[in-house]
């Protein structure tokens, strides 16, 4: 891989870098692999993790969700690899991997990610980390010493790497799983020599934008300074497992996440939101509230407030007040952004709120939002999903959006592949 040293003697990539590697699987003559997979660590709730931990005593929430323990999750981690639950392939490869859910097929990269920081605009985030999560990760990845679940990434495609993506689907995969969710996962190594050297040539010169994974990708840079600040050196430690996806084609889909605010019925929060938006009342139920909020997404901000009972819409907001509201040193993507418009103005100027977590809460469906509202007394608002192109956009101009502004899906899976430092060529 070649690399660019800095001042601080770390290597960094020269260009987009996703390498082959030994991905250590579970042996499917020890496990039910569809009983052993897990959604990313960020999206299990506590019952979740429950039902699969009894799902498996091999599951891999195990170790991604070891309960604070992270010595016990090295040790099973350790414990499955020589009792053969866990083995590494024979050669490095780069894996395609195909999730099918509801329809939709997203395809994409799996491989070893060079390590770059946002300053290289290589790798670029579009949202803010907290410091818990990451020391969290941090830690967890220090007992293991092993990426356990990759990062997603998003890029514009069309070259080798693409190509070889769409090429796959009439060859036998290597793996063939649905697991209890209903989502189908396909999987093929990729080792001829030529055709890496192909992808490599061709991701060299592009960037991607990381959809999912941030606070993952920054214990990844965090872990590497460590490491080559304690004096050792290059190691398998300067990459990071990742999924990439061409966003033009077999790339995922967006959903939104709405917000909930307990407290502010739902009729007040729509009156108080007529001093900078249009707001009209909407009749029918909520999936008719859903379909105006489509349509008049299609003209700029617009947003749906409702207990379920009732539902406003709010729309064209006032642009003078707007840009009052919203700091003139961001780039013009990140004020277009219906969720930066959402907190900025509508929560902190017209409801008069702090945007913090304890006052507004987040929810990934409809129905989660409407029934937190009711159990709250509250105000479910709902969100038109932000295209890719605008958090590429965003993400570009060296902003990041406001968090929980985007659900990518469907998320690759946990098990699937480990990246093991031990198995580093």
């Amino acid at each position: 891989m070649p690399n660019t040293d800095r001042a601080d003697g770390i290597p960094r990539p020269d260009g987009l870098v996703l390498a082959p590697f030994r991905a250590l699987r579970y042996d499917p003559d020890h496990v039910d692999l569809a009983r052993t997979l897990a959604p990313p660590y960020d999206v299990i709730d506590e019952a979740q993790q429950q039902a699969l931990e009894a799902q498996d005593p091999h599951n891999v929430v195990r170790l991604t969700l070891p309960r604070g323990q992270y010595d016990v999750a090295g040790r099973l981690l350790a414990e499955w690899r020589e009792s053969g639950v866990l083995t590494p392939d024979a050669k490095p490869a780069l894996y395609v991997y195909e999730e099918q859910a509801d329809g939709h097929v997203q395809r994409g990269l799996v491989g070893a990610l060079g390590l770059t920081p946002a300053e290289d605009h290589i790798v670029l985030p579009h949202e803010n980390t907290m410091a818990g999560p990451v020391a969290d990760r941090l830690a967890l990845m220090a007992a293991v010493d092993a990426d356990l679940e990759p990062i997603f990434l998003v890029y514009d495609g069309g070259g080798a790497a693409s190509h070889l993506v769409a090429d796959v689907g009439g060859v036998e995969p290597g793996v063939d799983v649905t697991t209890p969710d209903g989502i189908r996962h396909r999987l093929w190594a990729v080792t001829d020599p030529a055709v890496l050297a192909a992808v490599a040539a061709d991701l060299r010169g592009r960037r991607a934008v990381i959809a999912d994974g941030h606070h993952r990708y920054a214990t990844f840079l965090r872990y590497q300074e460590e490491r080559h600040a304690a004096g050792d050196g290059p190691g398998a430690y300067d990459l990071g497992l990742a999924l990439l996806v061409d966003g033009s084609a077999f790339g995922p889909q967006v959903h939104a996440i709405h917000r909930v605010v307990p407290g502010l019925a739902a009729q007040d929060a729509a009156e108080q939101a007529r001093a900078g938006f249009r707001v009209d009342e909407l009749t029918g139920g909520v999936d008719e509230a859903l379909e105006a909020l489509a349509k008049a997404g299609l003209s700029g901000a617009a947003y749906v407030a409702t207990d379920g009972e009732r539902s406003w819409l709010l729309s064209e907001p006032d642009l003078e007040k707007l840009a009052v509201a919203l700091p003139s040193d961001r780039s013009a993507a990140w004020r277009a952004l219906d969720v930066t418009i959402a907190h900025l103005f509508l929560i902190r100027v017209l409801w008069g709120l702090e945007d913090r977590e304890d006052v507004v809460d987040f929810k990934h469906d409809v129905p989660a939002a409407v029934a937190s509202a009711r159990d709250t007394g509250g105000t479910a608002l709902l969100l038109n999903p932000t295209p890719v192109a605008d958090v590429a956009a965003v993400a570009a101009a060296g902003d990041r959006m406001p968090r929980k502004s985007t659900l990518f899906v469907p998320k690759p899976a946990t098990g699937l592949l480990i990246r093991s430092f031990a198995d580093a060529d």
